[in-house]
């Protein structure tokens, strides 16, 4: 077996060999070597098996691994491959342990140093590069806002849900929105496709994805790997055919308020045909540094159980009251007839209902070669749903939904199933539509599809970056797009959406009204500032900052108003899954609808937007002049976006206490969560961007090298390396570079 591994000048690796065996242990290996750290932790949460190595920290995630059964899932996954996939993956884990042995990691040393011992490495089981794919995507789906939804129901109202869910769950942790778009040959310059776009997920260092370039006979693919997991499955350019993909927001998670007993006879649950049985057992897990938790774990007919936790409660309590009240043959605790019941919630994923994540896809993909072979090869993928846009040499652009649903009625989409109704049962699961053609120009932003077909979901992000892409692609229309020119679509910080904030302020005149309306002078010039403002939320720009301030006092009067109170309680879904439960946050993303509502219908909410729209210019102006502890006031009127938007990119040893990121990284960026350039942030919580394009890429069908492409920090995740951060500049500001192909202009590295 021969592999060689060049890179380019900013240090991406570009894996040469003779067959795919030894492509995918050449993958394998420059991952090891790059995202050793990386690669670990997310085995280690695959395994949930974080708390070993990162102490009472990782508890919280096993808690909710093991609860959701991700190791358990992706051996019945990898267990039903055909072997020749199951080949592929076990020569990927070889170059995985390979490049991982005796490979001194920095952040395994902070560790070990900070918390004593000695973190043991152990091979990665075969299973491991399907488990990282389900890492990946466990909180991508829209399940943890299903949970939230009940809540606002049972807080505010049925009528509420909706409100909540105008936003499309723009700030929603673990949602992921995306911009792509394709150009048809007819309106660019070289008569080809353009195909471009950017993921957006959580910031996170190392970063989510790994520029990469697989080649060997009949492959040679451009692409965004997930480091741990072989191939390219999002973003790619094989030469003849590229690919990118947004989040198409579907319904392909329920989940299922569960009612279960615990009585001699075991655990049962009741579903749609009375009760059932169910398994449940209790897992330990190991803590660093401390004593084993006790996890309950079950499962019903229709998934994963996860329970209600309550205030206060933690797993080992949990597991010791469920015991302590009905143990077996004994008497139980809530009915006094040897039973003990509870309430909980099941998740229904499609990957472990039907053991099939299409990880079978991931090896195809690297052979394909039209648009309609990529489409192919798609009907077979699960999880996560994709709206995927294609383009090929031949002319060809479609644009495919990729992915498994239950097929379920619209209706039935934005709040949980009773177990034991009609919905408890097994469902019918729905593979794609067929590819829709694309002639002009296709743009996908996560907004509600205008094909029917297509629209699979409930909750779906407001049309604004959908729209203003197209008009920026539009006001181009009389100039032939290139690949140089049409990444500039990247950088555009345009708000719209802020229209609708800015309508509840007094317009300026209402001063001079027989109701005028009564504001401190510093709060009608900061009024004035927002009325003249341009809408762009550009770094340098204070009227953008002045924006952000007045939402985030205006988010944080909502949120308190006493309408709203209901919504601070315990909805007891567990401290994974307690941020999609911040109530500023759920307000910030519903503000409009929210503010809005209240115009159409004064008794609905009984909220005054412009009151409170009032209220938050004098809040602002109140804590720009507040006193700093120093005695000095802290005027920051002048402050510009970039000032407050600071990046703030998560590292698991953050989370230790006593430890930090060995990355430094405080810049300032422009856009916001609405934008073309989405930058998110929370109002009414912090400015600090949490969440942004995770990559950047325009693919080129006429010519490859042409096309371009960024990453947020770089190709390594390795502290110090050159090539740990030295994309960022770039980045910040919405720059791409050119992809490299020629081998010529590549120097070979030594195999570790």
């Amino acid at each position: 077996m021969t592999v060689e591994v060049f890179r380019d000048a900013w240090g991406v690796p570009h894996v040469r060999a003779d067959d795919e065996l030894g492509l995918a242990y050449g993958q394998g290996l420059v991952t090891a070597v790059d995202r050793a750290w990386q690669v670990e932790v997310d085995l280690w949460r695959a395994q949930g098996r974080l708390a070993e190595r990162l102490g009472p920290a990782g508890v919280d995630w096993d808690v909710l691994a093991r609860r959701l059964r991700i190791a358990d899932t992706a051996r019945r996954v990898h267990d039903a491959l055909p072997e020749d996939d199951r080949a592929w993956l076990a020569a990927y884990v070889r170059g995985i342990d390979d490049g991982l042995r005796g490979r001194p990691v920095a952040e395994v040393e902070a560790l070990d140093a900070h918390l004593g011992g000695t973190t043991t490495r152990e091979p990665w089981p075969a299973w491991g590069p399907v488990g990282m794919l389900l890492v990946a995507h466990v909180l991508f789906s829209t399940f943890p806002r299903l949970l939230w939804n009940d809540h606002v129901a049972h807080a505010l109202g049925d009528d509420a849900v909706g409100l909540f869910d105008a936003a499309g769950g723009a700030g929603d942790p673990g949602s992921g929105g995306s911009n792509a778009w394709a150009l048809h040959g007819s309106r660019t310059a070289s008569g080809l496709p353009l195909v471009a776009g950017d993921p957006h997920r959580l910031l996170e260092l190392p970063g989510v994805y790994q520029q990469v370039r697989l080649a060997c006979p009949g492959v040679d693919v451009v692409g965004l790997a997930f480091p741990g997991v072989p191939g390219v499955p999002h973003v790619a350019h094989t030469g003849d055919v590229a690919w990118g993909v947004t989040n198409a927001m579907a319904h392909h998670v329920e989940v299922f308020r569960e009612r279960l007993r615990r009585s001699s006879d075991g655990w049962r649950a009741r579903g749609p045909d009375g009760w059932e049985p169910a398994s449940v057992h209790t897992e330990s897990i190991r803590v660093r540094g401390g004593a084993d938790v006790p996890v309950l774990v079950g499962e019903t007919a229709r998934g994963p159980l996860l329970w209600r936790e309550r205030p206060d409660d933690g797993p080992a309590r949990e597991v010791a009251d469920v015991v302590r009240a009905a143990p077996p043959g004994g008497r139980g605790a809530v009915t006094g007839d040897d039973v003990v019941e509870r309430d909980a919630w099941s998740v229904r994923f499609p990957v472990r209902a039907t053991a099939d994540a299409g990880v079978g896809c991931l090896r195809r993909l690297l052979h394909v070669r039209t648009a309609h072979e990529v489409a192919g090869v798609l009907r077979d993928w699960v999880d996560p749903v994709n709206r995927v846009l294609v383009g090929d040499r031949h002319g060809t652009v479609l644009r495919v939904v990729a992915g498994r649903v239950p097929d379920r009625d619209a209706g039935l989409r934005h709040r949980p199933h009773d177990a034991w109704s009609d919905a408890g049962r097994p469902p019918r699961w729905v593979s794609p539509v067929d590819p829709e053609p694309v002639t002009d120009v296709a743009v996908d932003a996560n907004e509600r599809p205008a094909h029917a077909d297509h629209d699979l979901g409930a909750l779906y992000a407001p049309p604004q970056r959908a729209r203003r892409i197209r008009t920026l692609l539009d006001a181009t229309r009389d100039e032939p797009a290139t690949a140089a020119s049409t990444a500039r679509v990247h950088g555009d910080v345009r708000h719209d959406g802020a229209a609708r904030l800015l309508a509840h302020l007094p317009p300026a005149d209402a001063d001079r009204s027989a109701d005028a309306v009564d504001l401190s002078a510093d709060a009608r010039r900061l009024r004035d500032r927002l009325l003249a403002w341009d809408r762009e939320m550009a770094a340098d720009s204070p009227s953008a900052a002045d924006f952000a301030r007045w939402r985030s006092a205006l988010v944080r009067r909502v949120a308190a108003h006493p309408s709203l109170a209901a919504l601070h309680d315990d909805a007891g879904a567990g401290p994974v899954l307690a941020p999609w439960f911040v109530v500023p946050a759920r307000v910030a993303d519903a503000l409009p609808a929210l503010l809005d509502a209240d115009c159409a219908d004064p008794d609905r909410l009984r909220l005054d937007g412009p009151g409170l729209a009032r209220a938050a210019l004098e809040d602002v102006i109140a804590e720009a002049h507040a006193p700093r502890t120093d005695g000095t006031a802290a005027d920051d009127e002048a402050a510009t976006w970039a000032d407050l938007h600071r990046l703030h990119p998560l590292h698991v040893l953050d989370e230790v206490p006593g430890c930090a990121s060995p990355f430094r990284v405080d810049a300032g960026v422009g856009g916001d969560t609405e934008c073309v350039r989405s930058t998110s942030s929370t109002p009414g919580v912090t400015h600090r961007s949490w969440r942004g394009s995770v990559a950047r890429y325009v693919w080129d069908l006429a010519d490859r090298e042409r096309s371009r492409w960024n990453v947020p920090f770089g190709a390594s995740g390795v502290p110090g390396d050159p090539h740990a951060l030295d994309q960022l500049d770039a980045w910040l500001d919405a720059r791409t570079t050119e992809v490299v192909t020629d081998w010529d202009r590549l120097h070979r590295e030594d195999l570790p």
